[in-house]
């Protein structure tokens, strides 16, 4: 569940079934739970949000299969399919060089036995990518989005869609990565020739007939006027993007594996989410707030210390960042309760995504015998997979969280273990804590009142100016927020350890309002000038003058 705290609303998110995009996958329900849903949202001032995969569908899809039965089907183009090279040994080759997304190992091209072609399938084998040059492909998608809008739905969350265009001579990737045979190809899928065309022309026709809200996932995208392009309020595109620079800040630079744990401070936060505010407010663009999502290791785990002693301060901090910069906020579920990571003691086999899988394979191939490597590689995987933010969610203490309290231990478990720390940490405890008791909010009772702050003060925390306060430094990371009436700073310490910070004269903090160290106001006597003292993982928002 995602929330719109500058339009004052919530949004439940489904997923479009990728086998048949009018339809809901089983599993799920049915369209007639769909329609009770969307009613019953309705009557708790909440609104139906869609997430829409259109880059690519289902191998299962009846699109895709009428597409590979034979060359000369009136569907074989809606896909994109090639021929093979050959190597000078004569050895079937793929039609380039670039390397699956969600496997960089692997090929993003899959041979097709049928019909002797290949055809491109980015993330996996499974998901075939569309041919948007095709005109049938781009319309069928549109009567899509008039399916669920006339259903009810406020607008999409749009899967990967800066992928629809692609280079048509479909070039080698530069080598990134030397000793790998699959590279990168991004340079040529991602923001490709006709996005912007595609995109205006969705607006225009179907958009705009709407009161919609968009949002459009964009890895790769880091060029400033691509962005505006985009989501500029006079670009008629789409109304906000998923920009990747917060969840790829420890990938490996310029080669964007995201398996891995490259080294980062507070200075590439603040240099991150200080060039995302300035550039929208500078141009006329609007932002999405988030760290964490079904793609992303918990985020208590990744910018903090997820350890029992840190874990609600780390959370807490981060809830206190996000909850004060500007744009539209979302909330990945369990985010407002702290969930973290899976324990290291869980085995490799308890991974179920394919990201994970692929990855695993591959360095257990790479390092066969080397037994520091494997162990990196399993360190990695438990910091960095996405299977961190797909275990059930933890509503109570009971089996499996209480995610499906009727599931008969003779059927089974759901997809996925859940975390072994849901008795102590899960929904039904943070919402029935006593604040009064021990002088602490709880992580889910922290957000509710950084969410009710937000929505109080939104002509500055949603809508208002931003600038960093003081000079880079490794631990703090601090901004002031303002509007023609009122202003506030946010301090933020991002590292274990106790460190002194200097208030720069410009932060004109008047009195702290709220920490992440106890349910009320600071009581400690922070300095407002000169030299202030923070203590590990500590948060704290103050008034500021004007």
């Amino acid at each position: 569940m995602g929330g719109a705290s500058d339009k004052h609303a919530w949004w439940k998110e489904a997923v479009v079934y990728q086998s048949d995009y009018k339809d809901i996958d089983p599993s799920y329900g049915t369209l007639g739970d769909v329609d009770e849903l969307i009613a019953e949202l309705k009557k708790r001032g909440m609104k139906f949000m869609v997430d829409l995969v259109v880059n690519h569908t289902s191998d299962q899809h009846p699109w895709f299969l009428e597409s590979r039965s034979s060359k000369t089907n009136p569907k074989r183009d809606w896909y994109i399919w090639k021929p093979p090279k050959f190597d000078e040994n004569g050895n079937r080759q793929p039609p380039n060089n670039w390397a699956q997304i969600l496997g960089e190992a692997n090929s993003a091209w899959t041979w097709d036995e049928t019909t002797q072609e290949y055809y491109l399938a980015l993330f996996t084998p499974e998901q075939p990518d569309l041919n948007w040059e095709v005109e049938a492909v781009r319309e069928a998608v549109h009567d899509v989005l008039r399916f669920w809008l006339d259903k009810g739905a406020c607008g999409f969350r749009m899967d990967v869609i800066n992928h629809i265009s692609k280079v048509q001579t479909f070039p080698d990737a530069e080598i990134q990565a030397p000793g790998a045979k699959y590279q990168s190809g991004d340079k040529f899928y991602a923001n490709g020739p006709r996005l912007h065309e595609w995109l205006k022309d969705m607006n225009e026709k179907v958009l705009s007939k709407y009161d919609t809200i968009t949002v459009g996932e964009m890895p790769f995208v880091r060029n400033e006027d691509e962005i505006i392009k985009c989501v500029g309020q006079d670009q008629n595109e789409l109304r906000m993007i998923f920009s990747f620079d917060i969840v790829d800040i420890d990938n490996v630079p310029g080669i964007g594996y995201k398996m891995a744990l490259h080294p980062w401070d507070a200075r590439d936060i603040r240099r991150i989410l200080t060039r995302l505010q300035r550039l929208m407010l500078d141009r006329n663009g609007w932002n999405s707030v988030f760290i964490e999502n079904h793609d992303q290791p918990r985020s208590v785990s990744r910018y903090t210390d997820d350890s029992d002693q840190w874990r609600g301060y780390g959370a807490k901090l981060l809830c206190m960042m996000q909850t004060t910069l500007a744009g539209t906020l979302y909330v990945y579920q369990g985010e407002e309760l702290g969930m973290r990571n899976v324990p290291p003691s869980w085995d490799p086999s308890e991974y179920k995504d394919i990201e994970t899988i692929n990855y695993w394979k591959k360095m257990n191939d790479l390092h066969k015998g080397d037994q520091a490597q494997i162990n990196e590689a399993r360190r990695v995987m438990q910091k960095k997979a996405r299977d961190n933010a797909r275990t059930p969610m933890q509503w109570t203490a009971e089996a499996h969280g209480g995610f499906s309290p009727s599931l008969a231990a003779s059927v089974g478990a759901p997809w996925m273990r859940v975390n072994d720390d849901h008795a102590a940490c899960n929904a039904a405890q943070q919402t029935g804590h006593d604040a009064a008791a021990d002088g602490q909010l709880s992580v889910f009772q922290f957000w509710q009142r950084g969410l009710a702050q937000r929505k109080r003060h939104k002509d500055v925390f949603v809508y208002g100016d931003y600038a960093p306060l003081g000079e880079p430094h490794e631990a703090v990371f601090a901004y002031r927020r303002w509007s023609d009436s009122d202003a506030f700073v946010t301090v933020l310490n991002f590292s274990g350890e106790e460190v002194a910070w200097d208030i720069p004269a410009d932060a004109k903090i008047r009195r702290y309002v709220a920490w992440n160290y106890g349910a009320g106001a600071p009581d400690e006597g922070l300095a407002t000038q000169g030299t202030l003292r923070l203590k590990p993982w500590m948060g704290l928002l103050a008034e500021s003058d004007l």
